[in-house]
């Protein structure tokens, strides 16, 4: 195992780990994975996850493409929330909404970054603090980021963090998955299972509500193994509201992973987590003509997977919640198997 790093912009940095018949690419700026390079069943190495070709087109990407999420992943309606009776206005950047951290968040952020290495794994260490106010939340908040790399060929992500006011927090990772090597080859035929028993409804400005839904007979059972294609071309009103697929939080019954198979490349990923659930994101709005790794982008050339702790918590306290008290120490991981 091994490590490389290079210059690719003032300040910015990209980190190459490399494994047995793996390699993951990672840039300080965003904590963003640029590519993931794994075989498939032929042995032909090939990236999994989209990215730009160029690596400046990251600093007006509105995809958030491959990168860190935070402080709370997803929408937060009206770009507010309570807590310990005051209202936090946080800055709205969707409309009137507040979407994945705000236009400052974790993904336009230059970490401050390590490699580490040892005889079980090679890693980088990102460290960032969000002062108090940015983007409106409360208290400042030490974050720090690890991309590990292992010898049995899984790449891990884990997250921690200290806050020092009552404050909300839930990252995630935004890396579309596709797993036939090849972009132009659309996501429809990837094969998911998961235990999850429900979703989150959303409204027609894809918001969360605070009702939970039965995923049973309906697109969303992966229990069994389901196509994306079934989610894709659904007239379920819930595939239908958020421009013809899936872009909605699931919540584990029992068993916190995710099975992802693509029957042409052979690959296959097993994504295990300590998060209660996960957005899954299949590309539906991705905008037409961007350049990409592979050629250019359109609709569902990938899908997300983004483990986390989800904001509609705020409005149903009966789900996990993405409150951080002060001074408690917060750890999520997330692990990713290619097989």
């Amino acid at each position: 195992m091994k490590w490389q790093a290079k210059e690719v912009d003032d300040h910015w940095i990209e980190f190459t780990l490399i494994g047995d018949n793996i390699e993951i690419h990672c840039l300080n700026y965003g904590g963003i994975i640029t590519k993931i390079v794994v075989p498939d069943k032929n042995g032909k190495m090939e990236n999994v996850v989209l990215g730009y070709k160029n690596v400046q087109d990251y600093k007006k990407d509105t995809h958030f493409l491959g990168a860190l999420i935070g402080r709370v992943g997803g929408r937060i309606p009206n770009a507010e929330f309570q807590q310990n009776g005051q209202t936090f206005s946080l800055v709205a950047n969707e409309r009137s909404h507040h979407l994945h951290g705000g236009p400052n968040g974790f993904h336009q952020v230059v970490w401050k970054s390590e490699v580490f290495q040892n005889e079980h794994e090679v890693g980088v260490q990102l460290r960032h603090t969000s002062k108090a106010g940015a983007d409106g939340y409360p208290g400042d908040v030490e974050m720090t980021v690890y991309y590990s790399l292992k010898k049995d060929r899984t790449f891990t992500i884990t997250y921690e963090a200290i806050a020092t006011k009552d404050t909300i927090l839930s990252p995630t990772n935004h890396m579309y998955f596709n797993l036939s090597g090849d972009i132009q080859i659309p996501i429809h035929q990837h094969i998911v299972t998961t235990d999850c028993d429900r979703l989150i409804e959303v409204d027609q400005e894809l918001l969360p509500t605070d009702l939970c839904l039965p995923v049973k007979e309906t697109p969303f059972d992966f229990r069994n193994g389901k196509m994306l294609e079934s989610g894709i071309a659904s007239n379920h009103p819930q595939n239908e509201i958020v421009g013809n697929g899936y872009d909605h939080y699931l919540l584990f019954a029992k068993e916190k992973a995710i099975h992802v198979s693509e029957p042409l490349s052979g690959r296959e990923l097993v994504i295990t987590t300590t998060e209660p659930g996960f957005v899954l994101y299949s590309a539906n709005r991705l905008e037409e003509g961007l350049a990409l790794h592979g050629g250019p982008s359109k609709a569902y050339q990938g899908v997300c997977f983004e483990t986390q702790t989800h904001p509609a918590s705020l409005l149903n306290p009966t789900l996990p919640s993405v409150r951080l008290h002060a001074n408690k120490k917060y750890k999520q991981q997330t692990t990713y198997a290619f097989t």
